[in-house]
């Protein structure tokens, strides 16, 4: 017996959902308080799955005992058997393919990596699930990603003229965009959004496609599907942004996390709240910032993430999979160390509840890695509005989870 159901019925029922690649369940969380039932679920990690299973039971709606574990080896059929629907019955299909080939900070590999494939296999799962709607997320490196990469020794005057496929955004207009327009016949939007429009306490950028079979976008953007709650500029009618402050109130205690070496201790203890290596640079001098930042100190870019101390006043920068990197480390704003796991799963928004399986530093990754819940909301709204549009007149409000 498959679940389908009209779309009255869908006012009053969960809607259905397969999550691929789900690491922690960020994206789901969100999902879930935006009205869908996580049915399947994929995720090869085995930390991240044990996650998954410690919060089966109060934090999922109808999350199933079984948790897929390899992408490659699965059919649409597994996936619609597990679930108890047919194909074309699924609501949404949801999921952010690993992204490090597509990373502006990477290698730039794209297709050509083993991991730019597995892109390729969300959409091959597309076409054997039919859902009405599909959700990707991805970094901003994916609009810029070439399908053939030229060094950029290689470019410019003096070298043969780039090729179509080595323009810079020629993966996504060549190959993405073709197969799921022409080939898979959905209607899409897409484009890039901060997850501190939508109550995040993070300025986290992020590539969102929402993509409808039965092409019911109308034409809309993801500006229009998704529009911010959230600014950090003038009073526009918009709350504002969700602080590191208000996203660690009330958080009892920092519990586990990474610490500093005692000569890292020695630096971040000049460092104010706020600041970063520029600080040493500007008041303690070029030597002193030299015997700091080690073989760094002769790097290009603008190297924000060296020596940084939050400020309670911002949003937190993006966090990374770790905070003791020296080059994207984050130090607590009034203390001589890391942010702990459990401040990582604050301005991720994960409920306090959420417990973390495997070690310190793969409790990190697993929150680092994750979509932040109001964000994942905040597309689960914007696809519910869609589901629902038919089925009532009236819209359905847009909520933005809130820290706390």
């Amino acid at each position: 017996m498959t679940r389908a159901r009209t779309k009255r019925d869908q006012c009053a029922t969960p809607m259905s959902h397969i999550s691929l690649f789900t690491g922690a369940g960020g994206l789901d969380l969100g999902l879930e308080q935006a009205g869908f039932e996580t049915l399947s679920l994929v995720e090869k990690d085995a930390p991240a799955r044990a996650t998954l299973r410690l919060n089966k039971e109060h934090h999922f709606s109808g999350l199933p005992d079984q948790v897929f574990e390899d992408v490659l080896s699965l059919s649409g059929e597994d996936l619609l058997n597990a679930s108890g629907l047919g194909v074309g019955e699924l609501d949404l299909l949801s999921g952010g393919p690993p992204c490090q080939s597509f990373s502006t900070a990477g290698h730039r590999l794209s297709v050509e990596d083993p991991r730019g494939s597995l892109f390729g296999r969300y959409l091959q799962l597309v076409g054997e699930l039919r859902p009405r709607f599909f959700v990707i997320e991805n970094v901003r490196g994916l609009l810029s990603a070439a399908l053939e990469h030229r060094p950029l020794a290689e470019r410019g005057p003096g070298n043969p003229p780039l090729r179509p496929e080595e323009e810079l955004g020629s993966l996504l207009q060549l190959v993405i965009l073709p197969e799921i327009i022409d080939r898979l016949g959905y209607e899409v939007a897409y484009g890039l959004v901060n997850a501190a429009d939508y109550g995040v306490p993070q300025a986290r950028e992020r590539v969102v496609f929402i993509a409808s079979r039965d092409h019911e976008l109308n034409g809309a953007s993801i500006t229009d599907l998704m529009p911010p709650t959230h600014t950090s500029g003038t009073p526009s009618g918009l709350r504002p942004h969700v602080t590191l402050r208000n996203s660690l109130e009330g958080l009892s205690e920092s519990g586990p996390g990474m610490r500093y070496s005692p000569e890292r201790k020695r630096v971040f203890d000049l460092i104010p709240e706020g600041r970063n290596w520029r600080y040493i640079r500007d008041e303690l001098g070029d030597e002193f910032l030299r015997k700091a930042m080690g073989g760094a100190y002769d790097s290009t870019g603008g190297r924000v993430g060296f020596w940084r101390r939050l400020s309670w006043d911002k949003v937190s920068p993006t966090l990374p999979t770790s905070p003791v990197q020296k080059a994207t480390g984050l130090c607590h704003p009034a203390e001589i160390r890391p942010l702990s796991v459990r401040e990582y799963a604050r301005i991720q928004q994960f409920p306090d509840g959420y417990e973390f399986a495997g070690s310190v530093a793969s409790q990190y990754r697993q929150i680092g890695n994750a979509v932040p819940v109001g964000l994942g909301k905040a597309i689960g709204e914007a696809v519910a509005r869609l589901v629902h549009k038919d089925a009532d007149s009236a819209p359905l409000p847009l909520e933005t989870a809130l820290v706390g």
